[in-house]
């Protein structure tokens, strides 16, 4: 499939007769609600170009035996590469590389119960895009003892159904938000923390998931090394059964830092299954307008993380949505990018696309009111699955999958392999 950025004057009918695909093609796979068009938008379009692999040049490494590596060739190759020297290439060079071999991840996706309706058709349309499911549905009390929040039999028997591996999330997320008072009142008591082991265990069992996908956030700096004692124990009592945590985003070990302060990236690695770093809300909310997922700061959290754990257990983010900041109170709406990209041609809004980031935006008026909004496009994801490829991390994961991405969810069906696993209950 390829991408193409929409310029002045162009329409649907001249794109399309540009690539030899229907205009129906093109508005299904791009959730567009209408023929119209605007400056800058990207299409996917569903053609049959081969996927683009990205490599990271090894010594030894010779263009013959790479081409060979992923049953491509060096025509191929040569034309996605223009201006490279095939027979000069450096190590630590990235090309790209039509292939016919897909990337091969793990996706995990999380999903906030809704109508029961609405869920179980999300649920068949990704089933052979997810791997994971993380069921936010979870929290605990000030003594640590976990519960749910509403029943999720019905998610938990489909994901069971369409070959998506359930797991518990739970959260340390109150009426107010994301409690550090919570989580360092717990974490710190061993007492508390020991009731927090033996009831995620026990609800994992019992509601028949097989493991647990773990946010807790804001945790105090203070408790750091309790966090780590929890995640030990939680492991040892989990045994088989998974652990995956998700940890805020960092470029540096910042130990007293409120916000990723307690997350000794090491000994968690060291300790889990899977460790997912939230590589999103870059620009976050009541903050200036700034891209959610720039690509420069992404790969530094990515370079920085493997310094610490192993690539094998590492997932990054990508996120499902945009925030919509009027300028000057900086007031902040969030929404897929879905509706962000419509957004954008409802109100005839030329669409830039940010290089150094990676990342598309848009400015529009209402009334006197100037709002800028980032999110995220075919372009950005690419971007990022490339990251994934270079550095060979396990996967990503996905907030949340409720929010319609119709360009992301096409790319994953079209370009990659999702990884399916069976974890027994115990």
């Amino acid at each position: 499939m390829s991408v193409h950025v929409v310029g002045t004057g162009e329409n649907l009918w001249s794109i399309s007769k540009l690539y030899n695909v229907s205009i129906r093609s093109i508005v299904s796979v791009n959730g567009l609600t209408s023929t119209a068009l605007v400056p800058g938008l990207a299409l996917y379009i569903p053609d049959n170009t081969l996927p683009n692999r990205a490599y990271r040049i090894k010594t030894g490494d010779y263009p013959w035996k790479i081409a060979q590596q992923f049953n491509s060739s060096l025509s191929l190759i040569s034309a996605a590469n223009p201006g490279v020297d095939l027979n000069h290439l450096r190590v630590g060079q990235i090309i790209s590389i039509p292939s016919t071999i897909h990337l091969e991840i793990n996706t995990l996706g999380f999903l906030v119960p809704s109508a029961e309706t609405t869920t179980l058709s999300i649920l068949d349309s990704l089933s052979s895009q997810l791997t994971f499911l993380a069921v936010v549905n979870y929290s605990f009390t000030d003594k640590g003892f976990a519960f749910m929040e509403t029943d999720d039999s019905v998610i938990i028997a489909k994901c069971n159904q369409v070959s998506i591996t359930p797991l518990l999330m739970i959260r340390n997320f109150t009426a107010k938000g994301f409690s550090a008072e919570l989580a360092g009142k717990v974490l710190g008591n061993s007492t508390y923390r020991q009731n927090l082991v033996a009831s995620i265990v026990n609800l994992t069992i019992t509601r028949g998931f097989s493991g647990v996908s773990l946010d807790l956030e804001f945790i105090p700096p203070a408790n750091r090394k309790d966090f780590n004692l929890f995640l030990i124990e939680l492991k040892k009592q989990l045994g088989e059964l998974i652990l995956q945590v998700n940890v805020h985003a960092k470029t540096a070990d910042l130990p007293t830092n409120r916000i990723v302060g307690a997350y000794d990236y090491a000994a968690i690695g060291n300790t889990v299954d899977l460790m997912a770093v939230m590589t999103l809300d870059y620009g976050y909310p009541g903050g200036p307008p700034d891209p959610i997922s720039p690509i420069r700061w992404v790969e530094q959290v990515i370079n920085y993380a493997l310094t610490k754990t192993d690539p094998g257990k590492m997932l990054i983010a990508m996120a499902l949505y945009g925030y919509d900041k009027e300028v000057i109170t900086k007031e902040t709406k969030g929404f897929s990018v879905l509706d962000a990209q419509n957004q954008a041609i409802l109100n005839r809004a030329s669409i830039q696309f940010d290089d150094s980031a990676k990342s598309p935006w848009y400015r529009y008026w209402s009334g006197t009111k100037e709002h800028v909004v980032w999110f995220e496009d075919i372009r950005s994801y690419i971007e990022k699955y490339t990251l994934i490829d270079v550095y060979q991390l396990v996967g990503t994961t996905f907030w949340q999958i409720s929010l319609p991405a119709p360009q992301n969810w096409a790319y994953v069906s079209n370009n990659i392999n999702v990884v399916k696993i069976e974890v027994e209950p115990i």
